[in-house]
C-alpha cells in the first residue's frame, strides 16, 4: 500500500481532525462539570454505571446523568479516533499521530475507570486531565498538518528566538501541570468523600502564578522579536498565546479572590486546553516551507 502525503483538499481528513480536536476540548469541559458538580461518583462503578446497569438510572439523579454523559462522550471520541485512523492509513504524515489519538482515547477510558475505582484519587484525576490536554495538543498538530501543502519546512527564527520559543512552551506546560496539582489540593474533589492530595493550596497557587508571570515576560520578548521579524503567521501565533495566557491570569486572579466558584474553575480548565492547542500552533509557526532552488 503506497503512502501518500496529506493534501489540504482532503476534506474528510480535515473534518475528522477538527472533530477530534473539538471533542477532546469538549470532554475537558464535561469532565470539569463532573468534578465541579460533585458528580465524580455519579456512576459508582466501572465499566458499568452501577453494579447491574450500563447506564444511569433515575434514582441516581442529576449526578448520574452528568457522569454517564461524560462516559458517553468518551465512546464518541473513540469512534471519531477510529474514523481518523481509517482516513489517514495512506497518509504518511498523519497516520502515526492518528494512532496516538486512538490509543490515548482508549487509555483515557481505562484511567477514567481507575479514577472511579480509587474513589477519585486526586493524582489520578490530575493525570486524567493532563492526558486530555495532551490529546488536544496532538489533535491540533493533526489539524495543522492536514491543512497545508506537503513539503519540507525549515526553521526561520533567529537562534535566540527559537530558544526562547522553547522556553515559552516549557513554561506553559509547567503552568498547566502546577495548576492541576493546585486544583488537587483545593475544594473541588468531585465528591464530598474524596481525599485531596494534602499539599498547601495557597503555596501552590502562588507558585502557579509566579510561573505564569515568567511566561508572560517571555511572551512579551517574543512579541517584540516577532514584530521586528515581520512574519505575520508567527506574530499572530505569539499574539494568540499571549492573549489566552492574559485571559487565564485574569480568570485565575478572579477565582482566587472569589472563593473558587465552580464556573470560573471550569472556564480555567477549558482555557488551559485551548492554551495547549495554541502552543502547538506557536511551535508549528516557527517553520515555513523551504524555498525551492
Amino acid at each position: 500500500m503506497a503512502l501518500l502525503p496529506v493534501s489540504p483538499l482532503d476534506v474528510k481528513v480535515r473534518v475528522l481532525a477538527w472533530l477530534n480536536l473539538f471533542g477532546n476540548l469538549l470532554i475537558i469541559a464535561t469532565g470539569g462539570a463532573v468534578r465541579l458538580t460533585g458528580s465524580g461518583l455519579g456512576c459508582p462503578t466501572w465499566p458499568l454505571c452501577t453494579a447491574d446497569s450500563l447506564v444511569n438510572t433515575p434514582e441516581m439523579g442529576i449526578h448520574g446523568v452528568i457522569e454517564f454523559g461524560n462516559r458517553t462522550l468518551s465512546a464518541v471520541l473513540g469512534i471519531l479516533a477510529v474514523l481518523l485512523v481509517l482516513a489517514t492509513l495512506r497518509i504518511a504524515s498523519l497516520r502515526v499521530l492518528a494512532v496516538v489519538v486512538l490509543v490515548g482515547v482508549v487509555l483515557q477510558g481505562v484511567v477514567g475507570g481507575i479514577t472511579v475505582l480509587t474513589g477519585l484519587n486526586s493524582w489520578i484525576v490530575g493525570f486524567h486531565y493532563l492526558a486530555s490536554t495532551a490529546l488536544v495538543a496532538v489533535t491540533t498538530a493533526i489539524v495543522l498538518r492536514s491543512s497545508r501543502e506537503p513539503g519540507t519546512r525549515v526553521r526561520f527564527l533567529p537562534r535566540w528566538m527559537a530558544a526562547l520559543n522553547v522556553v515559552a512552551i516549557v513554561l506553559l506546560v509547567a503552568v498547566i501541570a502546577i495548576g492541576v496539582v493546585t486544583t488537587g489540593s483545593g475544594p473541588h474533589s468531585g465528591d464530598p468523600a474524596a481525599l485531596r492530595n494534602g499539599l498547601a493550596w495557597d503555596v501552590l497557587a502562588h507558585v502557579h502564578a509566579y510561573v505564569g508571570y515568567a511566561l508572560v515576560a517571555v511572551l512579551i520578548v517574543l512579541l517584540v522579536g516577532a514584530g521586528r521579524l515581520g512574519d505575520r503567521r508567527y506574530l499572530v501565533s505569539v499574539i494568540a498565546v499571549a492573549g489566552i495566557v492574559a485571559v487565564q491570569i485574569a480568570v485565575g486572579i478572579l477565582q482566587a479572590n472569589t472563593g473558587l466558584p465552580p464556573l470560573l474553575v471550569g472556564i480555567h480548565m477549558v482555557l488551559a486546553g485551548v492554551a495547549a492547542a495554541l502552543t502547538v500552533v506557536l511551535a508549528d509557526a516557527t517553520r515555513r516551507p523551504a524555498v525551492a532552488g
